[in-house]
């Protein structure tokens, strides 16, 4: 079979061809469109951006920090202020090998092997383009070490920046506060952009609680730098009109804190374990505020290392614990005014009515014996007179008589058992028992059960009850001032850069109400009488003998452990930390109040002895003039020096009627 011949189409091939090649031109031509289009949107379109973006190759923009506000006390001398200093600080991505950078810091003595994994977790947690500080204060020595080095450690360089001074170290640093580096906890909560290339943060005191004012707007720079990072005057013939922009600096502080009497408090304390708070009963102005012993917050602005933080954190004597806010004691007898006032309202008592004292109270049908702690007064005593000579017994029968419930609904307004609302953080706010309380605090059934002893107890401020030192100087406040109630705060002005200072109002909370002023009359003048020696001597007349001012005061003594029924204390033989503390609690002048305080002495024993002569080294130091004499502005209105004493003498027909429990 003989197969067909194909013939070559040469016409059908080159229309073939000739649409391949048009379609190849179209491709390319369209191609070729494409590219004119992206080279005229980057060229020209986008040419603000591409050439800003290139131009960061060679410029970085630096942050520069704000200055930190400084901190005055109200007579306008400075506790906080700023000072330059070198720090050692590193870019993580412009560092080659992180590990390795940081051993070579170690070899040259920069860093100790101990610092290594905090530091190391702070950076990470940092941006990797942030500066962040790997070691905040150098010495000259430090610094010429490390640019002997500078060539091994790319990325790593020495800026000057500032760093938080406390001219006066430890003193009042649980109210002023204290900066240190921020770390990861701190940079879940804060802008990281208004924080880049800072490397301090609040911590405790006015420094956390004011960080905002403080901290201020941080500015910036733009820097020529070459291929290393390092910056440069210009590349080669190029100089670059670059750009900067000032920081504002943080607001400063007026605080309500007075030098003179924060010293005299802390001098007066010397090593003994204790708190003092002095507080302006007529607005809450923090006067002093002691906590001790104390700590230099230098060492935290400086960059505290891991062995001098431990030992802080490990003394036995807890110098990092606030014992003006967080502390937490029995308030012992600083409780019977309180009492007095709550008896007084729901008339559960005369105030003429004697009570035979003779050292030992029991409740009818219990052979539980209750034993005053001291040499109680003996014989019949009324209201005002177991006031000022503190007779435990009267007051064990005063509790029972009222019963926790009405001790509980005037204790509470009055302050025990919750916050004052101080404008630093870290306060607590005790605990003022109740059976309700107790059922909720146990587990146990028979735990559970509020016992008529445990009210016998609250008649000396015993048992479950704890007060904080900030709330009895607050509560001593409220009766210098008849039931007006002022939050405390430790800052009472916000002077911005400018100069202009905006002083805070003072907050005033809902007043104590339905106490008669007969009634604040009567025991502010048995307060007096703790502090004289006239019909008979209270138990603080020593401690204010030739006193140039009149006092309202009252001591206590709180027991640290229970005492066993048949047992017998003796200070002499007892650890010194479980001996009683010492209480003392006063304001003054007494007939135009101008300063309340209260002082803790830790394992010091009676407040009379401890405690009070503390205080009236403080009261001296704030209300007196190098004369010795009551300064000017503190000098009562002379009518009000008899004002007191005539409201003071209470008739039936005085008291109001009713139940008339104070109330919010």
């Amino acid at each position: 079979m003989v197969q067909g011949v194909r013939i070559k189409d040469h016409w059908k091939e080159q229309r073939l061809f000739e649409r391949r090649a048009l379609l190849a031109v179209a491709v390319v031509a369209l191609l070729a469109l494409v590219l004119c289009g992206r080279l005229y949107l980057l060229q020209v379109i986008r040419h603000d951006r591409y050439s800003q973006l290139s131009q960061g190759n060679r410029v970085r923009v630096e942050p520069i920090p704000a200055a930190r506000g400084l901190m005055y006390d109200r007579n306008g001398t400075v506790l906080a202020s700023g000072q330059p200093a070198y720090q050692l600080e590193l870019v993580r991505e412009e560092v080659p090998n992180l590990d390795a950078t940081l051993q070579g810091l170690v070899a040259i003595g920069l860093l100790t092997d101990d610092e290594l994994p905090e530091v190391r977790r702070n950076i990470l947690s940092r941006r990797s383009f942030d500066s962040v500080p790997v070691r905040l204060r150098m010495s000259d020595e430090d610094a010429a070490r490390f640019a002997v080095h500078r060539f091994e450690f790319p990325g790593v360089d020495i800026k000057t920046r500032e760093s938080r001074l406390y001219p006066y170290g430890p003193l009042a640093v649980h109210a002023i506060g204290y900066v240190s580096a921020i770390s990861e906890q701190d940079l879940a909560h804060i802008d990281r952009a208004a924080y880049s290339g800072t490397a301090l943060i609040g911590k405790l005191g006015v420094e956390a609680a004011y960080e905002k004012e403080l901290h201020g707007t941080n500015g910036y720079r733009e820097i020529l730098v070459n291929a290393e990072g390092r910056s440069v005057d210009k590349l080669g013939a190029l100089t670059l009109q670059l750009k900067t922009q000032a920081p504002v600096a943080g607001d400063d502080l007026v605080l309500a804190l007075d030098l003179k009497t924060q010293e005299a408090a802390e001098q007066a304390l010397g090593d003994r374990r204790g708190a003092v708070v002095a507080l302006d009963p007529r607005n809450g102005d923090v006067l002093a505020l002691v906590s001790h012993p104390a700590f230099d917050p230098n060492l935290f602005a400086h960059g505290i290392g891991r062995a001098e933080y431990a030992a802080l954190a490990d003394d036995p004597d807890k110098p990092l614990l606030d014992r003006a806010l967080r502390g937490t004691y029995p308030s012992g007898s600083t409780i019977k005014p309180a009492l007095a006032l709550a008896a007084l309202t729901d008339h559960a008592v005369d105030p003429n009515h004697k009570v035979f004292c003779d050292g030992v109270f029991h409740l009818p049908g219990s052979r539980h014996l209750f034993r005053s702690d001291k040499d109680d007064p003996r014989g019949w005593i009324a209201l005002s007179e177991a006031i000022s000579r503190s007779s435990d017994v009267y007051f064990y029968g005063l509790a029972a008589t009222l019963g926790i419930d009405r001790i509980a609904a005037f204790l509470t307004p009055l302050g025990y058992g919750r916050l004052t609302g101080i404008d630093i953080g870290g306060e607590k706010p005790g605990l003022l028992p109740t059976p309700a309380w107790k059922r909720e605090a146990f587990s146990r059934p028979e735990d559970q059960v509020w016992f008529p002893g445990e009210t016998v107890n609250m008649g000396l401020g015993q048992g479950y009850l704890l007060v904080t030192p900030l709330q009895l100087a607050h509560i001593t406040g409220i009766i210098a001032e008849r039931g007006r109630d002022f939050r405390p705060r430790v800052v009472k002005g916000v002077r911005d850069p400018d100069g202009h200072t905006r002083w805070l109002t003072p907050i005033e909370d809902q007043p104590i109400l339905g106490v008669a002023d007969a009634d604040w009359s009567f025991v502010i003048e048995a307060m007096i009488g703790t502090t004289r020696c006239a019909q008979y001597c209270g138990t603080a007349w020593e401690a204010f003998k030739g006193a140039a001012y009149a006092a309202a005061g009252k001591t206590g003594t709180a027991q640290v452990y229970t005492v066993g029924q048949n047992a017998t204390y003796n200070a002499n033989i007892v650890p010194e930390r479980l001996r009683d503390h010492a209480w003392f609690v006063a304001f003054a002048p007494a007939e135009a109040p101008r300063i309340a305080i209260a002082v803790l002495v830790e394992n010091a024993g009676f407040g009379a002895d401890a405690a009070a002569p503390l205080a009236r080294k403080v009261l001296d130091a704030y209300l007196l003039g190098p004369d010795g004499r009551l300064k000017a502005q503190f000098a009562p209105p002379a009518s009000d020096a008899t004002d007191t004493r005539a409201a003071a003498t209470r008739t039936a027909d005085a008291r109001p009627t009713g139940a008339g429990q104070a109330a919010r």
